[in-house]
């Protein structure tokens, strides 16, 4: 890499000692909206359609852009978000940016990853955030000597590649060792005659035994009235915003009174927060006597099936009567801490990002940040 970036200083200096030239987006692409399609009017292909997410909406059977795309997300929750397309694709709810001569497709790529905390930024709109091309074609891109431009862009290839595979293969081991976790934590909190030791002591209480809700002290703020602070803000599946005032202060678990998470568990339907801070009345808040009753609690209602106590009406929803009725497993007080420790020491390994494999996967990205916006950093021509 240090290789690579001493080129790059070589040719700044032959090719434009006294700095770069900087030009509007707009002046030097072409920035053009897709067209709009729904569901009912694709056609099963294999063409991507392209719109507000991540990833694909749908997949058509014709596309209305060719191969190498540059395209940004036009409408939702993820409006602004930057992504590359090398195959044809159908264009929807977002628009392409197509550089003129002078400027590398690939290149302007980077450049727009480079830029996209900014872009999400550039968000407008109430209830569906929306991204415009009036809105990214006032910023200003550098345009270095096209020789410059293909050395960046081999680089920054050749670093999302090595990335991509490390990437894969770091991803591949987490979720082994995801798996190797709820099997330790399944066999250590199932008691009775379903558990490996099933002569182990424990006391079956209900939730509503154990624990002291506190539903009567939340209190929800819409979006707009909230006022920007340094107060988690949490909802159904965790921290929705932060607010400049709180109403609880302590250690709690929250669990989610409502959504469509409760049956798809894609998150944990029970999460620990502590401190001060403010809950709104999708999620549940109890108090425990101890932090070994609380994760004790946790670890077994993130384990556990709870469609029995799940109503699904309109929408799932687990109202504080069925949240009472659960029936909670109680071990004596030190086989409790014994299971909590190990499980804290899993639960570490596999999610708190300063450990372990979540630690090496976030250092990875930091450091493909560092060099891609070094790169990309260029003095600007008077």
């Amino acid at each position: 890499m240090a290789k690579n970036m001493n080129k790059i200083d070589e040719l700044l200096k032959k090719l434009c000692p006294d700095g770069v030239e900087f030009k509007k987006l707009g002046e030097v692409a072409e920035i053009k909206r897709g067209t709009s399609i729904t569901k009912s009017s694709v056609v099963e292909g294999d063409v991507p359609v392209i719109a507000g997410g991540r990833a694909p909406a749908y997949f058509h059977n014709v596309s209305n852009r060719d191969g190498q795309n540059i395209v940004i997300a036009g409408s939702g929750a993820y409006a602004g978000f930057v992504s590359w397309w090398e195959q044809p694709i159908f264009v929807s709810d977002a628009f392409t940016v197509k550089p003129h001569s002078g400027l590398f497709t690939k290149y302007c790529y980077y450049w727009l990853q480079n830029m996209q905390q900014h872009l999400h930024e550039l968000k407008s709109g109430g209830g569906v955030p929306h991204i415009y091309p009036r809105d990214v074609a006032p910023l200003k891109i550098p345009i270095p000597p096209l020789p410059i431009q293909q050395e960046i862009v081999n680089i920054l290839d050749t670093f999302s590649r090595l990335e991509a595979e490390l990437e894969a293969e770091l991803e591949a081991e987490l979720e082994a060792r995801k798996k190797q976790y709820e099997y330790y934590r399944d066999e250590l909190l199932t008691f009775g005659e379903d558990a490996c030791l099933p002569d182990r002591q424990v006391e079956w209480k209900t939730l509503g035994e154990v624990a002291l809700n506190l539903d009567s002290k939340r209190k929800p703020i819409t979006k707009r009235n909230r006022k920007d602070g340094k107060y988690p803000y949490y909802g159904a599946s965790g921290i929705v915003d932060y607010v400049n005032d709180y109403i609880f202060d302590g250690d709690y678990l929250l669990v989610s009174e409502d959504g469509a998470n409760l049956l798809t568990r894609v998150a944990p339907i029970a999460f620990s927060a502590s401190g001060k801070i403010w809950v709104n009345n999708h999620a549940h808040v109890l108090e425990f006597k101890t932090y070994t009753d609380r994760k004790f609690v946790e670890y077994y209602l993130n384990m556990i099936d709870l469609s029995r106590f799940i109503s699904t009406a309109a929408q799932p929803k687990l109202t504080q009567d069925n949240l009472n009725k659960i029936p909670i497993p109680i071990p004596p007080f030190a086989e409790q801490e014994r299971i909590v420790a190990i499980l804290d020491k899993f639960d570490a390994l596999v999610n708190d990002l300063s450990i372990g494999l979540p630690a090496e996967l976030n250092a990875r990205r930091k450091q493909y940040e560092y060099y891609r916006n070094k790169l990309l950093t260029f003095q600007e021509k008077k």
